[in-house]
């Protein structure tokens, strides 16, 4: 039976996006972050993160730190009751990049590698899911992923109209997403 997911893009989405976060220290969670990811749990969707991570190609920190604070943000979540399904990054960059990570790849947002390889791993439905970023590629990987409910949050930032057409809304923050989908839910 296949399961739906919320696909969340890391950093602007659920933390601040200090530029190239590496370390716990750094790491800042958006408001309402842990109630809104509980809340979609609750509702059946699995909890996915897809991040692009070019400061790995880079060389701003490898591969092993990522994978560090990555097992450190899932045990903040756990503690919050909530479970991340899957982590995908990549830590490619076309133009940008040491030389083994230096190269266009079908992963780095806006291609759609990643949900499409966490929807096969966890046997997604893509039609009943939702994508979460906050930049104009995490709608364009949504859409060519044929993910069905594509969500722009502004975390401070503001989006062309070019990238407001491609997301289904824009909100302040995750938070508000739950808050939309709560009320739609009730209305049905």
């Amino acid at each position: 039976m296949q399961t739906k997911a919320l696909f969340l893009d890391r950093d602007g989405v659920v933390n601040v996006d200090h530029g190239y976060v590496s370390k716990p220290e750094q790491f800042e969670f958006i408001d309402g972050v842990f109630e809104a990811t509980k809340w979609f749990q609750q509702q059946g969707f699995e909890i996915v993160i897809v991040t692009n991570q070019s400061g790995i190609g880079r060389g701003y920190y490898d591969e092993k730190t990522f994978n560090e604070l990555t097992r450190w943000m899932k045990g903040e979540f756990a503690k919050h009751e909530v479970q991340i399904a899957d982590v995908q990054f990549c830590p490619h960059h076309p133009t940008n990049a040491q030389p083994e990570y230096l190269k266009a790849c079908d992963c780095r947002k806006p291609e759609p590698g990643m949900l499409l390889t966490a929807a096969k791993k966890l046997n997604i439905d893509m039609t009943k899911s939702i994508m979460i970023g906050d930049k104009g590629s995490d709608m364009k990987a949504a859409r060519s992923a044929n993910v069905q409910f594509k969500y722009l949050v502004e975390s401070g930032q503001t989006f062309s109209d070019q990238d407001k057409e491609l997301a289904d809304g824009v909100f302040p923050n995750l938070h508000s997403v739950m808050k939309y989908w709560q009320l739609t839910q009730s209305s049905q």
